[in-house]
């Protein structure tokens, strides 16, 4: 597994705290940002994410593990987050948000 350096991590966090309440953003696009995959980003959000707010990263589908889908949904009603009709996933089309756009 690669290791994501110091300088990687808080490049990674900073776009993590310019995701705007009530939008998302991906993964893939956070890698794009940073040159780097969607899983080394994940990797990167499970060890040193907590301080940030990870339910505005979500899966291209627009969904999270399910271990933090609970907590991510109240956040996502308190936000007025943009969900599916299911309400158990973002509705990525409409929340969407492009870094360093």
């Amino acid at each position: 597994m690669v290791r994501a350096d110091d300088d990687f991590v808080e490049r990674v966090l900073r776009i993590v705290e310019t995701v705007p309440p009530g939008r998302v953003t991906t993964y893939g696009a956070i890698g794009d940002a940073v040159g780097s995959g969607p899983r080394l980003i994940g990797n990167v959000m499970a060890r040193h994410g907590s301080g940030v707010a990870w339910w505005r990263v979500v899966r291209a589908d627009g969904s999270l593990p399910p271990s933090h889908q609970d907590e991510a949904r109240q956040c996502y009603l308190e936000e007025g987050t943009p969900l599916r009709p299911s309400g158990l996933t973002v509705d990525i089309v409409a929340a969407y948000w492009q870094p360093g756009g």
